[in-house]
């Protein structure tokens, strides 16, 4: 009889799902996790933190990416490893850095053409997840690659609904749909946001991870619906200052820009809605974000890390930079049951840590045969003590309308940006004291034993990616 009764307790528990016993999440929140979860994640474009509510900002209006961070988890360090959209892009989804990947500046309809795109052999994480049985879709932005070879569902994406190049009109876009292009009506963020709707109502029996890559708040900032555009029309908005900036034309860029964002936050909250209303809320990880930083006004320029000077009443030229406007972004992970709400992490992540973290969090291990550079916060989201970087490493080679090679060390207090190939443009500054970075320290000489360490770290970096600059080589530089 008693063998009989543990025969069947064995059998029994042999049948139970692995999540049961293993996922941190059951044992911490007090009720049983899911045995998978979904991951929807949320990547807007050119959105900076300052932008957002959570973040400190009293005058945009984020109602729903602010919930996010109430009942999730708020990052008050996130980076990017580069701060332009294709290689930062490729970082988010493959942990590796542009140069490992062939892709370091923003691809252009002509390099895009003859060629360039995201490698076949540079896996996503995304692709990992369908290979265990996970439904896939990207739905919004690629801009890695618009030749066969290179799109999304080469790359683990079951669907995509959206568009192959950097950009597509704000209104009544023109998108890929079902394999084909077609121009539609409508605003692209609810559009978009439509689209993902579906996908989760034809995939909510089973495990999916949808990625939903906005365009907005990219420029054009406009048109946008008028209930976007409204909340700002009179609004006066405390912009940067700086010498030489035309304010009235800052704060009409702001204004603009704000109603981008809002766009952006409402159909999250469409989104958020329809998730409660089907009961998946509890069952799904989301992760908002955005490809880099931005900048109106801020040190005199406009955009991102290959800004251009705006101050003075010119319209350039670049000003190539690792500013931290221009590499900070929002991260926010709401995790139900698992991130405790209103969580802040003060460690330094950075978005080549996606790929680890996104199947860390999902409980997936990284397949041995590939290669990535990132580290896995999603203990820090559990809640659990871990050894952590104190230092976050960056790049760009910018081709495309200028041209630099910037290799970037940034600790808490310190930042040394290395120009090679040129003299007289690295960059020291003193994050503690100056965060403003209007201070280039490079060449005092009370700060050279500061700026000699970081600068043997740094290369030491760069070692360890195989960066090929350190072999005299010039990554390429654009394709005429």
């Amino acid at each position: 009889m008693n063998y009989r009764i543990l025969s069947l307790l064995l059998i029994t528990a042999l049948s139970l799902p692995v999540a049961v016993f293993s996922s941190p999440a059951a044992g911490q929140a007090g009720q049983s996790a899911p045995e998978r979860w979904n991951i929807i994640s949320i990547v807007t474009d050119d959105q900076a933190d300052w932008s957002v509510g959570a973040y400190g900002n009293r005058e945009a209006r984020t109602p729903n990416m602010d919930r996010l961070a109430r009942e999730g988890a708020r990052f008050l360090n996130a980076f990017v490893a580069t701060p332009v959209c294709s290689p930062s892009r490729a970082s988010f989804l493959t942990g590796r850095y542009g140069t490992q990947v062939g892709i370091t500046d923003w691809i252009t309809p002509a390099e895009a053409s003859a060629g360039l795109g995201l490698p076949k052999e540079a896996t996503t994480w995304p692709e990992v997840l369908q290979q265990r049985g996970y439904r896939t879709a990207l739905l919004g932005k690629w801009h890695l690659g618009a030749l066969p070879q290179f799109h999304p569902t080469r790359h683990g994406f079951d669907h995509f609904f959206g568009f192959l190049a950097g950009g597509s009109e704000p209104m009544n876009p023109i998108l890929e749909v079902e394999g084909k292009e077609k121009q539609l009506q409508g605003s692209l963020p609810d559009l978009l946001v439509d689209g993902a709707m579906q996908f989760i109502e034809a995939n909510r029996a089973r495990p999916f991870a949808l990625l939903l890559h906005f365009r907005a708040p990219h420029l054009p900032y406009g048109p946008v619906p008028e209930q976007d555009a409204a909340p700002f029309k009179d609004l006066d908005p405390a912009i940067p200052k700086f010498k030489g900036n035309d304010e009235q034309q800052i704060k009409r860029w702001t204004r603009e820009y704000y109603a981008s964002v809002h766009s952006v936050d409402r159909n999250l909250g469409r989104l958020l809605a329809r998730l409660d209303e089907i009961n998946l809320s509890s069952r799904t990880i989301i992760l908002f974000t955005s490809d880099h930083g931005y900048m109106i006004g801020q040190h005199g320029l406009h955009t991102k890390g290959n800004a251009f000077w705006v101050a003075g009443g010119v319209n350039g030229p670049r000003r190539p930079n690792m500013f931290e406007e221009s590499i900070r972004v929002p991260l926010i992970v709401r995790w139900p049951g698992v991130v405790k709400p209103g969580l802040e992490i003060a460690e330094p992540v950075s978005n080549i840590d996606t790929f680890a973290s996104a199947l860390g969090m999902l409980n997936v291990p990284i397949p041995k045969s590939v290669k990535q550079e990132g580290a896995d916060f999603s203990p820090l989201l559990r809640g659990q003590k871990a050894q952590w970087r104190d230092a976050i490493f960056g790049q760009f080679d910018v081709h495309n309308s200028s041209l630099a090679y910037m290799r970037m060390i940034r600790t808490s207090e310190w930042k040394l940006v290395r120009h090679h190939f040129t003299n007289f443009l690295n960059e020291l500054y003193d994050l503690k004291n100056d965060p403003g970075e209007t201070k280039n320290l490079y060449q005092n000489a009370p700060q050279r034993a500061v700026r000699d360490g970081l600068e043997q770290r740094l290369t030491a970096w760069q070692r360890s990616i195989d960066d090929p600059i350190l072999r005299g080589a010039k990554p390429m530089a654009g394709i005429k």
